[in-house]
């Protein structure tokens, strides 16, 4: 890495622009070839009848019955239609469905669209209006409205029922030859600012993915569980990865913060991985200390800055090494911490820039800012999403001209060379004509004894422009923090107008569908105690 211009990390070739897919940057193509097709078979071959996936309800899925299964509905979804680069829509929740269907398309090179079940239905609707699918696989709880066809799918009770409707034994298809920009998966961003966009990841994409997370290895083996939706980044773009690894996930139709540890204890996990949310809601469990968790040697936290007393926290009680991971839907990877880097680097940051990904800071005009100075994140690698699905504006909007992709989040670069983040750019506000960041309040009024978890919101003033109103919740909700609590906490790392003037206690902070502090509708409540 070299940095030119102020912060700007350059290593990378510039991505060429591909039409076909609304003008997104086209990388170089990975040193492995293998596609997903490829990876399930040869999993299967390798691991046989050992556990893939284990279900809520109790019964499994090995890594042959994947493949067989997957075999079986690429065969079925042919007969129904589906073929090379139509669009398979996948409104399910959480489950072995799921994962088969996303392996049966990918076999007859069909692109998935994961939709998330937490989305109302008029979100959904809105989701499967900008893909137009070929086809849609759902519950009848969750299926759509209007003239799309629709297969719904009953609930497993078994291997045997997993999309038992469709599935057609001993009718082969083909394999199809390597395309490393045959379109794979839409992946929908949150949607908290406005209707969720779809980001197009290829074959190029997923492979260099699987080779930074994996490289060449095989059965490295672990068990964890499946907490967050199907449709999110993390699954859609790292299923290569995590069926070369051979281990066992536990997959959770609905994540609950109870249910979770006691599968983590249950199922002696090696892997706990999670947005903070997560994280923090179970360290909250009353009995978490009654479980047995010494099976856990490792935390993986992304979605979303940790604050650094949530990170110690974690590694203390789960005695566990902790690392952060920090990308964005259309960047595919991006930033983290090594779990052998020193200790500080993941509580006061979120890492390093991992190999062949560069990072920029940019300002509003897409110039490099200096080094220690405040700029937009931007990143470029071979895993930056081909584009956003039938939308070119948008596209244009999202990447740089010479290929970084905005990811709309604001940081600076540490001496150590550590990108430390202070929030998103719509979400920053100006009180009294000076710039505050809420992530950066955030992180330190975390740290009170008191607070269990916090979030600064803006709020209108007539006299200051904007305000830092703390939604606070509490350790312990009959004896919460007070405001002159907090400022008191805070002076001595924050400037007084990054203070919050007012304060909000809560139970909980509300999460989007992604499991993410819901900003918006923190703020929607802040406004709405005025009216």
């Amino acid at each position: 890495m070299r940095f030119l211009g102020g912060f700007r990390a350059v290593d990378g070739r510039l991505g060429a622009f591909d039409d076909l897919y609304a003008l997104g940057t086209v990388p170089p193509a990975p040193t492995i070839s293998a596609t997903l097709p490829a990876i399930t078979r040869e999993a299967a071959r390798r691991f046989g009848d050992a556990t893939a996936y284990l279900t809520a309800e109790g019964w499994s899925l090995s890594y042959r019955a994947l493949d067989r299964l997957s075999d079986e509905l690429a065969a079925g979804l042919a007969r129904r239609g589906v073929s090379l680069g139509d669009v398979l829509a996948l409104v399910l929740p959480n489950g072995p469905e799921y994962v088969v269907a996303y392996l049966a398309a990918a076999k007859i090179g069909a692109i998935t669209a994961g939709v998330n079940d937490r989305l109302t239905r008029a979100e959904r609707d809105g989701v499967l209006g900008i893909v137009a699918p070929r086809l849609v696989l759902s519950t009848a709880e969750l299926a759509p409205s209007g003239e799309l066809d629709v297969e719904v799918l009953e609930p497993a009770t078994g291997e045997a029922d997993v999309a038992r409707s469709l599935r057609v034994a001993h009718d082969v298809v083909s394999d199809l030859p390597d395309d490393p920009d045959r379109p794979v998966a839409i992946v929908f961003t949150s949607g908290t600012t406005g209707m969720p966009k779809g980001a197009l990841f290829c074959a190029r994409q997923l492979a260099f993915i699987t080779q930074t997370d994996v490289g060449d290895a095989w059965g490295v083996g672990g068990r964890g569980l499946v907490g967050t939706s199907m449709a999110h980044l993390g699954f859609m773009t790292k299923l290569p990865g995590n069926l070369r690894r051979g281990g066992m996930n536990v997959i959770m139709r609905r994540w609950r913060a109870d249910a979770a540890l006691r599968a983590v204890a249950e199922h002696r996990m090696t892997t706990i991985a999670g947005v903070p949310a997560q994280i923090a809601l179970l360290l909250r469990q009353p009995d978490f200390a009654a479980h047995d968790l010494s099976s856990v040697g490792y935390i993986v936290v992304g979605g979303g800055p940790i604050t650094p007393d949530l990170a110690r926290e974690a590694r203390e009680r789960f005695q566990a090494a902790l690392s952060t991971r920090y990308s964005c839907t259309e960047a595919g990877i991006g930033l983290g911490t090594a779990f052998d880097d020193p200790p500080e680097d993941a509580i006061v940051s979120v890492g390093r820039p991992h190999p062949a990904v560069d990072l920029a800071l940019l300002d509003e005009d897409d110039v490099a800012v200096p080094r220690g100075e405040v700029g937009q994140v931007c990143l470029r690698s071979p895993a930056v999403m081909s584009g956003y699905w039938r939308d070119a504006d948008a596209t244009r909007a999202a990447f740089t001209a010479d290929g970084f992709v905005r990811t709309g989040d604001l940081g600076w670069v540490d001496a150590a060379g550590r990108l430390r983040l202070v929030g998103r750019s719509k979400e920053m506000y100006v009180r009294g004509g000076y710039n505050v960041f809420p992530v950066e309040v955030e992180s330190v009024l975390s740290n009170h004894p008191e607070v269990a978890a916090v979030a600064i919101v803006p709020r209108e003033d007539p006299v200051m422009g904007e305000i830092g109103i703390a939604v606070v919740v509490p350790r312990d909700p009959a004896a919460p923090p007070s405001l002159a609590d907090l400022r008191g906490h805070g002076a001595a790392d924050l400037a007084a107008y990054k203070l919050p003037d007012d304060l909000r206690v809560v139970n909980d902070l509300p999460l989007t569908a992604m499991e993410k502090v819901d900003r918006a509708a923190l703020r929607r409540e802040v406004d709405s105690k005025l009216t």
